[in-house]
């Protein structure tokens, strides 16, 4: 593959409603688009930023200002590629700031697929033909509004529902959502709202049959997660601790989490996915995919890691309709009755970005070429 040019695209994309978790309210989507040219082709990225750092370090702005004065010239330093995991290991000297080398990374895994004449999924070395999806449900403060929610997208057929939680919107609140819908697939996701003097509450979690409590100690934290693990019957799920093959490494060896959430961009690509989901198998501990709240775009990137065989939970890929009164692809992500997507067939992602909608939520723009 060789680079002739790049683009950057801040976006900007408004939800359909406010989405709340324990560390804020989302009302709109700021975040980076990548466009890789090259052979005839172009590879599309999403870089899963927010507006504020608050899930990670990284914003739209600091993404940009990484992608445009380290990433994209490192890339045409180097010129050619072949294969995508290329890319990953020439990053490898840029500490951190996961998600802006993954969204430049992701794109040259679409160019290589289309280069390829294969589906994203098949490049991965993805098995599924469909998968299973479940849907995340921000906090909300009625709790008769909750209800409905949760029963609009059990009607629409999502095969797991999320809750999100925090402090004095935990316990009684699953424990409403048990009394009301039986035993529903549920699970609780905390965003790091507790610590280890919360484990008398914590334990109360047991009662629920929840299929996994994701995160509720601190974002870095692997050591109080296994001491915690220790006192619950019900499996913990890491996912805002988990950037790397290492971490994960580290976590199973200790015992920390019994599941591993997988997101494409907090681990720094799908390179470095697929080493955390193979060494997930390895060891007997099932992984799923998270979402950020994407367009299309990174939705279509989620699909097709997701085809991968130890994926063996439903992710957070919710179909378009789910987040955007319109999205930048066509067609749009759309979820069966019976809570499946299937895995697109066609070259690269298998969804085709619209210029004009990508113009309409493009806010800047600026291509690059090697000189």
């Amino acid at each position: 593959m060789k680079v002739e040019k790049i683009v950057l695209r801040k976006m900007k994309m408004k939800l359909k409603s406010p989405f709340q978790t324990s560390f804020g309210t989302e009302q709109e989507r700021d975040f980076v688009l990548t466009e890789v040219y090259g052979d005839g082709e172009i590879g599309y990225g999403e870089c899963v930023v927010s507006t504020a750092p608050l899930y990670s370090e990284e914003t739209a702005g600091t993404a940009w200002h990484i992608l445009e004065d380290f990433l994209i010239p490192m890339v045409f330093e180097q010129g050619t590629f072949g294969h995508p995991d290329e890319v990953g290991k020439l990053f490898a000297p840029i500490r951190r700031n996961h998600m802006a080398k993954s969204a430049l990374e992701g794109a040259f895994w679409d160019l290589y697929a289309k280069r390829q004449n294969l589906s994203l999924a098949k490049a991965l070395g993805g098995t599924k033909k469909r998968i299973e999806v479940g849907i995340s449900i921000g906090i909300e403060e009625d709790i008769n509004k909750l209800f409905r929610t949760v029963e609009h997208y059990l009607e629409q057929g999502y095969r797991r529902i999320k809750i999100k939680i925090k402090p004095g919107k935990d316990v009684q609140v699953l424990r409403a959502l048990r009394d009301r819908f039986g035993d529903i697939p549920m699970m609780a996701d905390a965003n790091s709202a507790y610590t280890l003097n919360d484990l008398l509450l914590l334990k109360e979690l047991d009662d629920l049959d929840l299929m996994m409590i994701e995160q509720p100690l601190a974002h870095d934290d692997i050591i109080d997660h296994a001491a915690l693990q220790k006192q619950l019957k019900t499996p913990i799920c890491l996912d805002e601790s988990i950037h790397s093959y290492e971490d994960a490494r580290k976590a199973i060896e200790w015992g920390s989490a019994r599941i591993i959430n997988i997101k494409i961009g907090r681990v720094g690509g799908l390179s470095e996915a697929k080493r955390i989901h193979d060494l997930c198998r390895d060891n007997g501990i099932p992984v799923w995919c998270g979402g950020m709240l994407e367009s299309g775009i990174g939705r279509a990137h989620n699909i097709a890691i997701t085809s991968l065989p130890n994926f063996k939970l439903p992710g957070d890929t919710a179909g378009s309709s789910r987040y955007w009164t319109e999205d930048i692809i066509r067609p749009e992500v759309e979820v069966s009755p019976d809570g499946m997507i299937e895995i697109p067939t066609t070259p690269g992602i298998g969804y085709q970005p619209v210029p004009e909608m990508l113009d309409k939520y493009t806010v800047a723009k600026k291509e690059f070429a090697k000189r």
